[in-house]
């Protein structure tokens, strides 16, 4: 005699399907709180601790390349409106150091309200100026001293100028190799050493109009920034209304350049992961500031 088929009354059904209903919102607000705490994280670690930044001129040179990726640190000399991912205007500024006259600083640019990177040069109250491409700090002349020429492969993420259009590398420091035929661009490099003792590499092509300045002096809670690429940053030497920065109030900077995390030469495909690898300036990678 064969058992009888068990018949699920309407109330029992309705149960399971009000559970299912139940454990399904209950996943969905689950996720949604994953989501918000994630959100909340990440905003409070970029605004306050750390955030990437990604190189995208050729004004940092030699020290930074196009393609470099680096982290920066949030915290070294205070927090203001532009600390956070959105700029809100009413938020209070907190400032409680002043930048080193050497530091490569992430900041709001006065020209643009976007992301750049400098290096400090001026603090509230100095003398800057520039004679035949000499720094001038406070009256006196910073060392200067020709090094050996900065080199770098000819990449997507640096061509070469051409007579169609202009490269990162100009024409007359393109260099071939006899043996492999590849190009290079070889840049005459300097060292400049600040009173304090610190050191650090600029690039110097050609005499410029920049080169040559009047005395600025740095007003109150301002720094004067300028690239190490001297002939190919627009800094702190131009003023905003012809693409420059003029004098960078301390509230616009956002933080302290901490150490590159990546770099690529810009061959890469996203759709051949195995180029992302060969694309990679692996000795680029892990230097600090």
């Amino acid at each position: 005699m064969t058992d009888p088929t068990p018949v699920s009354s309407p109330e029992a059904s309705a149960g399971k399907r009000s559970k299912r209903k139940a454990r399904k919102e209950e996943t969905w607000v689950d996720t949604v709180k994953f989501i918000v705490w994630l959100v909340l994280i990440v905003v409070v670690v970029r605004s306050f601790l750390f955030s990437p930044f990604n190189i995208p001129s050729q004004s940092m040179l030699p020290r930074l390349l196009i393609g470099d990726y680096l982290f920066v640190t949030k915290f070294n000399y205070g927090y203001s409106r532009y600390s956070l991912p959105i700029t809100l205007d009413f938020v209070p500024t907190f400032h409680w150091a002043d930048p080193a006259r050497g530091d490569v600083v992430v900041f709001k640019a006065p020209s643009d309200h976007k992301d750049w990177i400098k290096r400090v040069i001026g603090l509230p109250g100095d003398t800057i100026q520039m004679q035949g491409g000499q720094l001038i700090l406070n009256g006196k002349r910073i060392p200067k001293d020709r090094i050996a020429d900065f080199v770098v492969p000819i990449t997507p993420n640096f061509p070469a100028e051409t007579t169609a259009e202009h490269g990162e590398c100009p024409s007359k420091f393109l260099s071939v190799d006899a043996t492999t035929q590849e190009l290079s661009c070889k840049i005459p490099r300097y060292r400049e050493t600040l009173p304090s003792g610190r050191s650090y590499e600029v690039l110097d092509m050609a005499m410029t109009q920049a080169d040559d300045t009047d005395v600025f002096t740095v007003p109150a809670g301002h720094v004067f920034l300028m690239g190490d690429n001297r002939d190919n940053s627009e800094d702190s030497r131009f003023p905003v209304y012809v693409g420059g920065i003029s004098y960078v109030p301390m509230e616009n900077l956002e933080g302290k350049a901490l150490v590159s995390f990546w770099s690529t030469d810009g061959s890469a495909n996203w759709f051949l992961p195995w180029t992302w690898f060969t694309a990679a300036r692996w000795s680029r990678i892990g230097h600090g500031f």
